[in-house]
C-alpha cells in the first residue's frame, strides 16, 4: 500500500471510527477494491489529511456539499462523524441554513430529517450504553 492510502486510513479511522472503517473494510470485494483504494487515497489521505481547516470546518462542507447536491446516501455517515471532528448540532444546522438559501429549501428540509433521524439514533445508542 502507499503512503497516501496508509495516511488515508489512519485519517478515515480517526474520522468514522474504528467500528465503522472495520464494517467497510469487511464489506470490501475484489470488485469494489479498486474504488476503495481510491477514495482511502485521494478523499481521506489528500483532502481529509490536509491541515489547512479543521476536521470540524471540513465536516460542516461536507454535510452542506452532501445535502446541497442532494448526495444523502452519506448523510448520516458523516453526521455521525461529528462526534469524532468536533463539529456540533448547532455547527450543523447553520451549515445547513446556509443550503436551505444557496442550494434550495428542499434539500436542506431532507439533509435537516436525516440529521435529526441520526441525531436521535446517536443519542438512543449511547443511552443504551452502560457507563
Amino acid at each position: 500500500m502507499t503512503s497516501r492510502y496508509e495516511e488515508g486510513m489512519r485519517t478515515r479511522r480517526r474520522t468514522l471510527g474504528d467500528a465503522h472503517v472495520d464494517r467497510a473494510e469487511a464489506q470490501k470485494t475484489a470488485f469494489d477494491e479498486p474504488f476503495q483504494t481510491l477514495i482511502t487515497e485521494t478523499a481521506w489521505g489528500t483532502l481529509w489529511s490536509r491541515d489547512q481547516i479543521s476536521p470540524r470546518d471540513r465536516s460542516m462542507l461536507t454535510i452542506a456539499l452532501l445535502a446541497a447536491l442532494g448526495n444523502t446516501e452519506e448523510l448520516p455517515m458523516h453526521i455521525r462523524a461529528t462526534a469524532n471532528t468536533g463539529a456540533t448540532k448547532e455547527d450543523v444546522i447553520e451549515a445547513l441554513l446556509h443550503v436551505a438559501v444557496y442550494a434550495g429549501v428542499p434539500r436542506a428540509n431532507t439533509a435537516i430529517r436525516i440529521a435529526k433521524d441520526t441525531y436521535a439514533d446517536m443519542e438512543a445508542t449511547h443511552a443504551q450504553r452502560p457507563d
